[in-house]
């Protein structure tokens, strides 16, 4: 079932410039964002909605998700006939990272949301160089919300191309240097959530009362 907030795929030409993970992004002042959202709806069946969106008056894309989240996520709030709360699990493909304020949000919102399951696959890190960033800092307040933060490789590339783009039977192709950049976000990515992980170690052995 295809999401009615965009019906019509992305170019090529649109999705390789903004998704491309060169290390000097210019000119790509707009975040995409490619999500697929799954919800059982029996013991051996899932609903299945796609779609993709962008920034649109001032809105980012990760709010302006939010604000749909109703028609793609109906019953989110209430629960199924047994009473049961419906879970859904929702899967993004950005061309940037979640901005801090964004990321503070959906945060916040998720940890009020528990039956509501987030994967976030970014082609490029935004404003993630220096190493006190709050950029940083919003994406380890998603990590500790539950958030699986990952970077985007060629099998993500390759998935997004044959369920997002308009490929007319055009195959995707790596560009230059895909996976030596993926390489160095991964390693740039998991060193930005290593405290995180350090924090959720320090719980543990408080728990444990260690």
């Amino acid at each position: 079932m295809i999401s009615k907030l965009d019906s019509v795929l992305m170019t090529q030409r649109k999705f390789i410039f903004h998704y491309k993970n060169v290390r000097w992004a210019r000119g790509r002042h707009e975040t995409y964002l490619c999500f697929v959202v799954k919800r059982r709806t029996g013991p051996d069946s899932l609903s299945f909605d796609f779609g993709h969106l962008r920034n649109r008056s001032g809105c980012h894309v990760e709010l302006l998700f939010l604000r749909h989240l109703g028609a793609l996520c109906p019953g989110l709030w209430g629960s199924s006939v047994d009473g049961a709360r419906l879970c859904y699990s929702v899967t993004w493909f950005c061309s940037w990272s979640p901005c801090s304020k964004c990321a503070q949000q959906l945060a916040h919102f998720l940890l009020q949301t528990p039956n509501l399951r987030l994967r976030i696959f970014v082609s490029r890190l935004y404003f993630c160089d220096e190493e006190d960033s709050q950029e940083r800092e919003g994406l380890r307040q998603l990590k500790r919300a539950g958030v699986q933060i990952s970077v985007m490789t060629y099998k993500d590339y390759f998935y997004c191309w044959q369920t997002f783009v308009a490929r007319r039977k055009r195959s995707f192709k790596a560009w230059d240097d895909l996976h030596q950049n993926s390489v160095r976000l991964v390693r740039k990515l998991n060193r930005i959530l290593q405290p995180c992980e350090t924090e959720d170690l320090r719980d543990g052995f408080t728990l444990l009362g260690l």
